[in-house]
């Protein structure tokens, strides 16, 4: 079973959804802290000028092509 932090990898899609979801979990689920609040915070901010669809896209991105180094 591959590590969770590999591209295409079964973490990385559960990270992905979640962050689709809320966004910042998967990044929390992958152990990026400052990455996963500063998702939910910019989301919070964009939601106030109805944008937050935005970083929702993004969020899953993020955590969908992460790889740890």
């Amino acid at each position: 079973m591959p590590p969770m932090s590999t591209r295409g990898s079964d973490g990385n899609v559960l990270a992905a959804l979640c962050s689709f979801f809320i966004p910042g979990l998967g990044q929390l689920l992958q152990g990026r802290m400052l990455a996963a609040a500063f998702h939910f915070v910019i989301d919070v901010i964009l939601w106030i000028f109805l944008l937050g669809w935005l970083m929702h896209i993004f969020s899953a991105y993020s955590a969908a092509v992460y790889e740890n180094k």
